[in-house]
């Protein structure tokens, strides 16, 4: 019974979990009720002050009055005992090496305990107190990568005021940041601005270490005012020469209001959409190259006209791909969106994030919508 006690604690990384975990155990073991009283843990490394009971298995009647308990708690890590009429009590230390987390209190109503049941119950805390430890360390990590993939991920440029820009970024599962996907835009000379989406191949900060040195390079690059296809040769032969970098997948396009077109080019990447006056979705033809970081090059441009009435929208793959499903179909889905036609650029990713399901995707997500700025919201046309 104790070796199933000792086997069922610490099945999780969260600390309540491991908590519950452990006055269940304890509480099937002496045939009454468990709780803990914890010394919460801050950010800043110290510790706060002590919770009430918490995780309580059991009657909570049976419990001794919290004042004995924060009593147990000042003396230390030593064992209490106390009986208070027919309901003893007893509190162990959550303690392990130097650190203390808390204790675990047992009462029940009737016989005092025996040497050997306080004896498993602190073996149980103990075990406990060691998951709990494990626990507090990797939300402690994880904050820290957290914080530095929020360093890393810094928001795109500002574009020209010509060009309404939205970009959103959407995490997979329960990462707190969407790792080596991309959206960045770049001003260039005679109002023209640069679109880029790009994913870094795999996850977490590796990812998002390579992604802020390609946008690095990419903004060092986009300065000498180069067309899409020459960028990428740039970035290519830059991250080819680092063996450590990641490769990645790229798309570029420049947009000039003034002429009302497009060019593009693409390593590797999925292409872009573009949504009519109308409300219909197109996929664009663009020549597909190899990913960055190859070395091939090999990349060529393509021009399309763009005008007022049409909204871009580029993409990494997380938005549309789907486990076992083809990726032509996977294309089709996003191209049977339809819209109102009289979207703003916020609206447009609102409705295709939500018409793919975006929030349940099982890869990142990066998306950009842009238009020229020559309609109002509702389609007026404006100066």
């Amino acid at each position: 019974m104790l070796r199933a006690a000792v086997a069922g604690i610490g099945t999780t990384l969260d600390e309540l979990t491991t908590c519950e975990e452990l006055t269940r155990g304890a509480a099937a073991h002496i045939g009454g009720t468990a709780a803990v009283v914890r010394i919460p843990w801050e950010p800043s490394g110290g510790t706060g002050a002590t919770s009430g009971y918490e995780a309580v298995s059991g009657d909570p009647a049976v419990l001794p009055d919290m004042r004995w308990t924060t009593a147990t708690l000042r003396g230390g890590r030593r064992r209490r005992a106390v009986r208070a009429g027919t309901r003893p009590a007893l509190s162990l230390p959550l303690a392990t090496g130097e650190h203390h987390f808390g204790v675990l209190v047992c009462a029940r109503r009737g016989v005092p305990f025996i040497r050997h049941e306080a004896e498993a119950l602190a073996l149980l805390a103990e075990r406990a107190a060691s998951h709990i430890r494990h626990a507090r360390e990797h939300h402690r990590v994880s904050r820290i990568v957290g914080e530095l993939q929020r360093a890393l991920l810094t928001e795109p440029g500002r574009p020209h005021p010509n060009l309404d820009v939205a970009v959103r970024h959407l995490p997979a599962g329960r990462r707190a940041l969407v790792g080596g996907d991309w959206c960045e835009t770049v001003r260039l000379h005679f109002g023209r601005t640069l679109l880029v989406v790009g994913d870094v191949m795999g996850h977490g900060v590796e990812a998002a270490v390579d992604m802020t040195a390609y946008r690095q390079a990419l903004r060092s690059v986009a300065a000498a005012d180069l067309p899409p296809h020459r960028v990428l040769r740039q970035l290519d032969g830059i991250a080819a020469g680092e063996p450590d970098r990641r490769p990645a997948t790229c798309l570029i396009v420049r947009v000039d209001p003034v002429r009302e077109r497009i060019t593009l080019a693409s390593a590797g990447h999925l292409p872009p959409a573009v949504i009519d006056g109308d409300g219909r979705t197109t996929l664009l033809d663009v020549p597909v190259g190899p990913p960055l970081g190859t070395g091939l090059g090999g990349y060529e441009p393509v021009t399309y006209a763009l005008d007022p009435a049409r909204t871009l929208l580029l993409f990494t793959d997380g938005l549309v791909e789907r486990r076992g499903e083809d990726i032509d179909h996977s294309l089709d889905r996003l191209a049977a969106v339809r819209f109102t036609g009289t979207e703003g650029v916020e609206a447009v990713l609102d409705t295709v994030l939500a018409r793919l399901d975006a929030a349940h995707a099982e890869d990142d997500v990066a998306v950009l919508a842009a238009s020229l700025r020559g309609r109002a919201e509702g389609g007026a046309d404006v100066t």
